[in-house]
């Protein structure tokens, strides 16, 4: 797999839904599915493991949702996503989901049977986290395919493999047959192979592709402390470089491309203040009531945290609505750092550029826990995502207060640190309760922490171990305690009645009999 990248895998992708791990990747997953089966599409098995998390989660959590957009070719903002499943059905496609037992060891794995009048695929992917994923099987071949290339894949009988001028050629065994993968910037010709049986094409999902030969700066924090040495070089500038060595930028198209992201969370943030509606939803638009107390004076004083608390509650009733957020780092805990930034930076009278130099800043702290951990709470809890995002935030939020590097990276430490074993237990299995408290609890730390870092409080356990303890606490953690709906809030009677009234009044409502109300 190549490095990490800022805008693929941390500040991304621009989305709906309630999760990206979730929506996100099941529409990476689904779009290349789509195109093993050059678009045609009559019917597709959809098994998820027993063990796993999905067989709880797929519709609640809007799997299903983005795997059927994936499938019908669409992005992962469009505006038609919440009605996919009606959109497929209508398309003529027969869907089936079924549970089984086989023992995946990734907790968010998918395996899909693919058919159409002339032939019929198979494809595994796992879904990793804030909208990554990664293909590891078609037709029984193991392989894998992040969705950074242009993949050209060719069945042919066991024998002789063709030559490319390609990034990488692997030849996959299949016993009687091979499959040989080309991964290159674009699809390579096929002309000329008598052998071939069949030629696939799987177009790039991630906005920053892959490259062979990709070489970062640095992979840790450490790493990236020992290469800046005592020149102290903003972290926000570090961030930059890093990006423009994974992604063949200029500084200046680094920058850009962020400020693009804070003009889509500002437009949300405005979005979500002006009010949402969504049926299949826990809470109601509540951010109305906070601003208008706040403008009158009715609130208690916390001076810019109140600003954030406000945008954190307007970017997450956005995402329940089925609105267009930014996954940063994961949808399910998309609004802690964007709110946290913006709020900080508007109340400190600070410019948009202000603002993407400090979501970078944010970014790359991100870089170096996705590089050696995940973001997904089917993995590590909640930990790994409000954890994460709490982190990236406070380091962020020492840069708009143009603090040192060393002082970003405390700030960091110390609120990763005060995150760790946080569980994730969605009332009625949405995401959005207690993920909205876990969002400002995760802002609201990051405030505290940025201040510390910049008075100097030592954090005294480096960022890098930091992330290595919550992996590790991780793996103690019970199954039912990482996104499975099983444990915490999300099994109180309270939740359970609250998940069987929504579920009524959806099959009420949707006439269609769909798979997503079956």
């Amino acid at each position: 797999m190549n490095a990490v990248s800022i805008f693929n895998d941390v500040i991304g992708p621009v989305m709906r839904g309630p999760s990206s791990s979730h929506c996100a990747a099941a529409l990476r997953i689904g779009r290349l599915a789509r195109d093993l089966m050059d678009g045609d599409i009559t019917d597709v098995l959809v098994e998820f493991d027993r063990e796993g998390s999905l067989p709880l989660t797929h519709e609640s959590q809007g799997s299903d949702m983005g795997l059927f957009g994936g499938l019908l070719g669409w992005e992962a903002d469009d505006e038609r996503l919440p009605n996919s499943p009606q959109a497929l059905a209508e398309a003529g496609v027969t869907i089936r989901i079924e549970t089984v037992d086989v023992g995946d060891p990734h907790p968010n794995t998918y395996r899909l049977t693919l058919r159409n009048a002339r032939e019929q695929h198979a494809l595994i992917a796992i879904s990793t986290g804030g909208g990554m994923m990664e293909v590891i099987g078609i037709d029984g071949v193991p392989m894998n395919m992040d969705g950074g290339y242009h993949e050209t894949l060719i069945w042919q009988p066991t024998g002789p493999a063709p030559s490319f001028d390609a990034d990488e050629v692997i030849v996959h065994d299949g016993g009687a047959f091979q499959i040989i993968q080309v991964k290159a910037a674009a699809f390579v010709s096929t002309a000329g192979l008598p052998r071939a049986t069949a030629v696939k094409r799987l177009a790039p999902v991630l906005p920053v592709p892959s490259r062979k030969g990709l070489r970062v700066p640095f992979t840790s924090c450490a790493e990236m402390l020992a290469s800046d040495g005592e020149r102290n070089t903003p972290l926000w500038k570090l961030a930059a470089e890093y990006e423009m060595a994974r992604g063949q930028f200029t500084e200046r198209e680094v920058i850009d491309r962020m400020i693009g992201i804070v003009r889509i969370l500002r437009r949300s943030i405005a979005s979500g203040l002006a009010g949402t509606t969504y049926a299949d939803r826990v809470l109601g638009h509540q951010s109305g009531r906070f601003k208008a107390l706040l403008d009158a004076g009715r609130l208690l004083d916390s001076g810019a945290l109140n600003r954030i608390v406000l945008y954190v509650t307007a970017l997450m009733e956005v995402k329940s609505s089925m609105g267009v957020i930014v996954a940063a780092p994961t949808a399910g805990a998309c609004a802690a750092l964007p709110g946290a930034v913006i709020g900080m930076a508007e109340a400190m009278g600070q410019s948009e550029e202000d603002m993407a130099k400090a979501m970078l800043a944010s970014g790359l702290i991100g870089v170096f826990i996705a590089t050696r951990w995940t973001f997904a709470a089917e993995v590590g809890g909640c930990q790994a995502e409000g954890g994460s995002a709490a982190a990236m935030a406070a380091g962020a939020l020492v840069t708009l207060a143009g603090g040192t590097l060393p002082q970003a990276v405390a700030a960091s430490s110390l609120a990763f640190q005060s995150m760790l074993g946080l569980i994730c237990d969605p009332i009625a299995n949405r995401v959005e309760a207690p993920c909205l408290g876990k969002n400002v609890m995760a802002a609201s730390n990051a405030v505290s922490c940025a201040n510390m870092a910049l008075a100097d409080f030592d954090p005294l356990i480096p960022f890098d171990e930091v992330v290595d303890a919550a992996k590790n606490v991780s793996t103690l953690m019970p199954r039912e305690h990482r996104c499975t709906s099983l444990g915490g809030l999300a099994i109180t009677p309270a939740s359970l009645a609250i998940e069987r009234r929504l579920g009524e009044q959806k099959a009420k409502s949707c006439g269609t009999g769909c798979a997503s109300c079956r």
